[in-house]
C-alpha cells in the first residue's frame, strides 16, 4: 500500500475528534485516525450503495401487476420542480 502525504485543514471539532481517538488508544496518531475513519466512511458507504442497489434489483423483478402505484407522475418531481423554481429566482 503506497502512503500518499497531503496537507490538510481541520475544523476545530475535526481535529478534537482525530485526538480523542489516539488519546483512546483506537489510532497511533492524527494521520492513522484520519486515515482509518475514512476507510470506515467509504465501507458504509459502500455498504449502503450496495443495499439500494440489491433492493432496487429486488424491486425491479416484480412482475408488473405487483408494483405500487405512485401517482401522478408529476407529483414525484414536484418537490424538485420547486427546488429549481426558487433556485432560478435566486439569480
Amino acid at each position: 500500500m503506497s502512503v500518499q502525504k497531503q496537507s490538510v485543514s481541520f475544523t476545530d471539532t475535526a481535529y478534537t475528534f482525530a485526538r480523542e481517538l489516539v488519546e483512546a488508544g483506537e489510532y497511533p496518531n492524527v494521520s492513522a485516525a484520519v486515515s482509518g475513519e475514512l476507510a470506515k466512511a467509504k465501507a458504509e458507504r459502500d455498504r449502503e450503495r450496495t443495499l439500494l442497489e440489491a433492493e432496487l434489483e429486488r424491486r425491479l423483478s416484480l412482475p408488473l401487476d405487483q408494483w405500487e402505484p405512485i401517482g401522478d407522475a408529476a407529483d414525484v418531481t414536484k418537490g424538485a420542480r420547486a427546488h429549481l423554481a426558487a433556485m432560478a429566482k435566486k439569480t
